[in-house]
Order: structure tokens, then C-alpha cells, then sequence
């Protein structure tokens, strides 16, 4: 995407402020999941018997159709770790999260809080695209929901981004509205959890990304309070 276009993303959030800034550096390597197969601690095995267990995944009907499994993409130390709710049709066709329009706009956010999208670590909740990209079912997630607590275990980031209503849901465990659920500091096994909009939603509603610029102010607070 050019420059011209990028800055027509950032001038519609509404917000001078929401520009790349100074990038903040991770202290760790950012390795593909695929090159971690040479290194050899404990941890990083886990996480490709995981992957590999997520890739040979039948827990339910979605298996049926898939091209194939979103694991996850970024930095398997990173200290934040960014959660949505499944793949779009294309994103299961190549197999990473976050694509697109809404991924490019999910990236822009995390440079305006001074984070590379390769330092931090984002996943869905279900590992797998629903057929024409519908919320996924109580089955799927309940299916997937051992693979996410697994992921979760291995990276043990210090702050979790709940990203849109049905990974917020599947992660605190409820159904408040995700009015309700933004701008509180919530917590999962004692970490962290802050709740975004859906970068997908914020495209068809320009005016909620002025609480979007927010909520990623919070979270970023919260996160250098727990370092």
C-alpha cells in the first residue's frame, strides 16, 4: 500500500496524534513459528507440537472446509499479545491472521502506541475460517478454546488485547456489551486483558476510532505499570 493511501487511513481516524512514532524495541528475536523447529528449549518445542497439533486439528466442522489452520504470527517472547475472534476466508487461504484492510489498519494502531506489529503476537480464538466469514459457533470456540489457554501458557505475555466482541466474550468469559467491557482493566490468570474495537468495525464506523486511540492508551499504560 503507498504512502498517499496510508495517510488517508490515519487522517480518517480522526486523530493528529495517531501517527508512527518512535518504534519501541523487543528485547527478543522475532522468529517465524516455522524457523523455531532448530532451537531447542522446552518452551519452543511446545509451541510446534501445539502448531502441529492445531494443523491436524477435527475437533469440529470446520476442519470440512478449511484450506488451512491460522495458528498465529509474530514474536513467540513478545509481551503483548493481541486476540481476535477467527480468520477471514483469505486469511485461511494464507494462513495468517489479520489481513487485508482491517490488518493494515490493526498494524497503524500498534505503531501509533510505538509497537511493530513483528514484536507482538497475534492469534484468533478459533484457529480456522467459518464459511462466509460468520461469527464463529459456541462448538468452535469451544473447540479451539484449549488451543488459545495453550498459546496463552507458552507466550505468558504481560498484557492481553481482547480485539473485537467475540474474542473478549470467549476470553472473560461473558456476554456484557462491548461498550461495557472497554475502557476496564480486566484479568485472565492474573494478566491483563484490555478490550478493543475490531479494526473491521472501526472501518465502518469512523467515529468509534477516537475510543479505539483510547482504549490502546490504556493498555498501554497498564503495560508499563507491570514491567
Amino acid at each position: 500500500m503507498d504512502n498517499a493511501t496510508r495517510l488517508q487511513y490515519l487522517d480518517a481516524m480522526g486523530i493528529d496524534v495517531w501517527m508512527p512514532r518512535g518504534e519501541v524495541s523487543s528485547e527478543h528475536a522475532t522468529l517465524p513459528i516455522e524457523e523455531v523447529a532448530s532451537m531447542q528449549s522446552s518452551d519452543n518445542m511446545g509451541w510446534i507440537a501445539l502448531q502441529k497439533q492445531v494443523e491436524e486439528c477435527k475437533q469440529c466442522i470446520l476442519s470440512n472446509t478449511r484450506v488451512q489452520t491460522v495458528f498465529g504470527e509474530g514474536d513467540i517472547n513478545a509481551d503483548w499479545m493481541l486476540v481476535g475472534e477467527a480468520p477471514s476466508q483469505n486469511e485461511g487461504i494464507e494462513g495468517k491472521p489479520f489481513l487485508g484492510q482491517a490488518g493494515f489498519l490493526l498494524t497503524e494502531m500498534l505503531r501509533a502506541v510505538g509497537l511493530k506489529r513483528s514484536s507482538v503476537y497475534i492469534t484468533n480464538v478459533v484457529k480456522c475460517s467459518p464459511p462466509d466469514n460468520k461469527d464463529p459457533k459456541v462448538a468452535e470456540l469451544m473447540s479451539c478454546n484449549g488451543y488459545l489457554l495453550r498459546q496463552i501458557t507458552l507466550l505468558k505475555p504481560k498484557i492481553i488485547v481482547a480485539v473485537g466482541r467475540v474474542a473478549a466474550h470467549t476470553l472473560l468469559g461473558t456476554k456484557q456489551p462491548l461498550s461495557e467491557l472497554r475502557g476496564v482493566v480486566h484479568r485472565v490468570n492474573d494478566i491483563p486483558v484490555v478490550v478493543v474495537y475490531h479494526p473491521a468495525y472501526l472501518l465502518r464506523s469512523l467515529l468509534e476510532k477516537r475510543k479505539a486511540w483510547q482504549d490502546l492508551q490504556l493498555a498501554l499504560k497498564i503495560y508499563q505499570e507491570e514491567k
